[in-house]
């Protein structure tokens, strides 16, 4: 190929920015995942959610999705009143049966709170993986927990 071919795709222009636009933003994103679901054949991603209201409140819930017979929880979170009375882990077990009623096997979580990651702990998940100083002082905690052993694969 020709020198003129090899520079063909050099960038134009670049710019380092605080605050990207929001559509160049999203772009990116988007095209990352994208170009995840490609590589990863076989994927079937499902978005999965349990959220728990009071007096038509939202209080407490999680966001995910079931993918690879896993349970990826991407976002769990409890309003400040109601934290330490039992909903987050209500939340997330509900999460759990509904995706062992898709077929998982097991679920990932992870978190940057030492906190939650023995709370988790409690519960069955087993920590996997720790990033020391992930975020300035946080460490990163990856936990898993087996949810069934029956070998299905319908996720």
């Amino acid at each position: 190929s020709s020198a003129a071919g090899r520079h063909e795709h050099r960038m134009t222009s670049r710019s380092i920015l605080e605050t990207p636009r929001e559509r160049d933003a999203t772009l990116i994103t988007e095209g990352v995942t994208q170009l995840g679901r490609v590589l990863a054949m076989g994927g079937n991603a499902k978005s999965i959610a349990c959220l728990a209201h009071k007096s038509e409140h939202l209080v407490a819930g999680g966001i995910g999705r079931t993918e690879f017979c896993r349970l990826f929880i991407s976002y769990l979170w409890v309003a400040e009143a109601p934290r330490g009375h039992g909903i987050g882990t209500e939340v997330l077990a509900r999460l759990e049966r509904a995706a062992i009623d898709r077929g998982c096997n097991d679920a990932l979580i992870e978190t940057l709170s030492d906190q939650y990651a023995r709370l988790y702990s409690h519960i069955g998940y087993m920590s996997v993986a720790t990033i020391s100083n992930y975020v300035g002082p946080f460490t990163k905690h990856v936990l898993i927990k087996q949810l069934r052993c029956d070998g299905r694969t319908d996720a």
